[in-house]
């Protein structure tokens, strides 16, 4: 039989034998756990079978739990969650709920976006269009200018420029195929406080050619006294001879100088979608292509193109053809000044597109004189404004005379931006 072998002297384990303590602390010092006992459970339904009550385990220090290396949260079911404390759960046991969206902030941002976005599309149009027109008109060429008086005044004409067109699209606008350009039409629209007045100017009117400075040459040609219909101004030396002719036989001072093509005219038409036009009686001209009936019809640029050239299908001749020419313009200008238009980039676009590649204005032309002009002209058909001929007394030679007298009263009323009481014919 094995003897235990002896206690070495040094061993004195006492009452501690046996409890496999190894701390170096005396026993007296370390903290025992307490058990804690709840109140008593009240018996289950029926008596038999209910479960006492379970100790809890605290230390001497009043913390749950078992302290051997898993925390106070062990047995909690908080194992794999997030630890307790900022953005753990809370003294319920939920975690804190995301704070509620700001909608003032988020709206302000938003608007602040959308402003900008806008102020950047706006600024991107305006240079886009800008650099579109084509400013190849110089009024500074004109010589010996009457005074400049109140309001504005546009010198608009149609020129039968065949320029940008196929030998198809010739053919179906009936446009034929002459070099050059002539004046088709030719109005002045003045703007101010009193409502904008459109008046247009026959071709056919017999005129004085004054005195004028070459605008390629920049030689001075002395005046003869030459009577000519108004278009062989424009035939001779262009625009700023015309712009010179205008200005001599009216003494009106000629502002902005706009200028429109066959092609560009019919592009324009097409682009917001046709014009909507009461057509005042059967027009059939085999010159212009002109099929059209009476009453109120959309019109596309090919048949706009040859309602306004109509003339040999109309009793008054030129008279009657420029007062339809107001009428449409009237129109065509009610027509893209509308938001259907301008706030729809759909037919913007493509409308500025098609209309500013074609028109040839003035070298100080802006797009906001452009715009002014359109609004002004859209007054003309809203009632706002007046629409008539150059008042004439007659004819000689085929080339009609102005009434004198009221061309003089038209013209002071004018100048003065006064309500215009003069009638044309």
């Amino acid at each position: 039989m094995t003897d235990w072998p002896d206690a070495r002297p040094d061993d004195h384990r006492g009452s501690r034998y046996g409890r496999g303590s190894a701390s170096a602390q005396p026993e007296g010092a370390r903290v025992m756990r307490q058990v804690r006992r709840g109140p008593t459970a009240p018996p289950a339904h029926g008596g038999y079978g209910s479960v006492p009550p379970q100790p809890s385990y605290v230390d001497g220090h009043g913390h749950g739990g078992y302290d051997d290396g898993y925390g106070s949260d062990y047995n909690t079911g908080q194992v794999y969650g997030r630890p307790s404390g900022p953005g753990g759960p809370g003294g319920d046991g939920r975690y804190p709920q995301r704070p509620a969206p700001d909608w003032r902030r988020r709206i302000k941002w938003t608007a602040v976006t959308v402003v900008t976005v806008l102020i950047v599309t706006m600024a991107g149009t305006y240079f886009w269009a800008d650099s579109k027109l084509n400013r190849e008109v110089d009024l500074s060429k004109v010589i010996e200018r009457p005074e400049k008086g109140a309001g504005t005044n546009y010198l608009i004409v149609g020129s039968d420029s065949r320029a940008g067109l196929t030998s198809e699209q010739k053919k179906k606008l009936r446009t034929g195929s002459a070099e050059g350009k002539r004046t088709d039409s030719m109005m002045i629209l003045h703007t101010g406080d009193n409502g904008p007045t459109l008046i247009s100017l026959p071709r056919d009117s017999n005129v004085e050619i004054p005195s004028f400075k070459g605008s390629d040459s920049g030689k001075t040609y002395p005046g003869t006294g030459r009577q000519v219909k108004l278009n062989a101004a424009y035939a001779e030396d262009g625009p700023e001879l015309l712009v010179r002719t205008v200005e001599f036989n009216t003494g009106l001072h000629i502002d902005h100088y706009v200028e429109i093509g066959f092609a560009g005219f019919a592009n324009i038409v097409d682009a917001v979608g046709g014009v909507e036009m009461d057509i005042p009686q059967d027009i059939k001209d085999t010159k212009s292509g002109a099929d059209l009936k009476k009453g109120k019809q959309t019109l596309d640029g090919q048949q706009a193109l040859a309602f306004v050239r109509t003339r040999y299908a109309l009793a008054g001749s030129d008279l009657d053809r420029t007062k339809n020419q107001q009428k449409f313009l009237s129109a065509l200008a009610s027509q893209v000044a509308t938001p259907g238009t301008v706030l729809n980039p759909f037919k913007l676009y493509p409308t500025m597109g098609a209309g500013l590649d074609s028109l040839i204005v003035d070298k100080e032309m802006g797009l906001f004189d452009l715009a002014g002009m359109f609004w002004a002209m859209k007054g003309v058909s809203g009632g706002d404004g007046t629409s008539m001929n150059m008042p004439v007394a007659g004819s000689a030679g085929g080339n009609l005379l102005w009434d004198k007298a009221k061309v003089k009263q038209l013209v002071n009323e004018l100048n003065n931006d006064e309500k215009v009481t003069v009638k044309g014919n």
